[in-house]
């Protein structure tokens, strides 16, 4: 049987070897304490083990954060509630739980005017997804299209589909700025059909189904694809004023107003 130092001796090799960091920082302080106060040894592996727990989806969360090309920053300690007029608080607190409708492989569908907050809502629900355990992607609509027809010039189309099924929701903001003169969006629609009823789209656009049509290659993939996210589809209509335009006003007014004279008078 080993000595309380043989054992000490060894643990780190050990830990080591079963990548086991979190324990490996910590064992020394808990056993210490364990000694001192006299924990059954239950207690002091059950400690351990919460910490290596914890900190191992601590580091799993900022992975995926990392990975999910979210802007940092916009989260909903930053966004302004009273610049957003229509849209609830509760509302989007409650969706960016996920529960009921990532589960089921609903649509977030946000419709504006530039600027009045509508990829800064997206990216708050993204990253509270995150914080929850999910996987989310964000990128703009055209970077998207551009690497699905890259993939489908590969004749890779397929697989690079399966490979986005480990995202519990896709982000394609600006979907309106898509042209289908300028890019071959079929394969946009192909990504909409393969997420249909199994994983999550969220789109921010700022022009109405209406205008849609210039986005895919013939009026009844346009029908389709607006179908297909429409169905099991909660849409957000966020119409204020723009956020960039008001503070832009702010600044200038700032400007041109100038600080406040605090020279005290002079006698004459």
């Amino acid at each position: 049987m080993r000595t309380g130092e043989q054992a000490a001796a060894v643990l780190p090799t050990l830990l080591t070897a079963l990548r086991l960091p979190s324990i490996h920082r910590n064992w020394k302080r808990l056993t210490d304490t364990a000694d001192r106060d006299g924990w059954p040894a239950a207690h002091l592996l059950a400690s351990l083990l919460e910490i290596e727990m914890a900190e191992r989806a601590s580091r799993r969360i900022q992975r995926h954060r990392d990975q999910s090309g979210l802007p940092a920053g916009k989260t909903f300690a930053t966004f302004d509630f009273d610049a957003a007029p229509g849209i609830r608080k509760p509302h989007l607190l409650a969706l960016a739980t996920g529960e009921g409708w990532i589960e089921s492989g609903g649509n977030l569908l946000l419709f504006g005017q530039s600027g009045t907050g509508k990829s800064h809502t997206i990216a708050a629900i993204g990253h509270a997804l995150i914080d929850a355990g999910r996987r989310v992607l964000f990128c703009s609509t055209t970077d998207m299209v551009q690497k699905l027809q890259a993939a489908r010039r590969d004749l890779s189309l397929s697989s690079m589909l399966d490979k986005l099924d480990k995202y519990d929701l896709i982000v394609l903001d600006d979907m309106s700025y898509v042209r289908k003169d300028q890019l071959e969006t079929s394969a946009l629609f192909e990504l909409i059909a393969h997420r249909y009823e199994r994983h999550s789209i969220a789109i921010t656009a700022n022009q109405p189904f209406s205008a849609w049509s210039d986005v895919f290659p013939d009026p009844a993939m346009t029908l389709a694809a607006i179908d297909r996210l429409v169905h099991h589809a909660t849409i957000l209509e966020m119409n204020g004023e723009s956020y960039r335009k008001r503070s832009a006003v702010a600044r200038i007014s700032a400007i041109e107003n100038g600080p406040p004279d605090l020279a005290c008078d002079r006698p004459s």
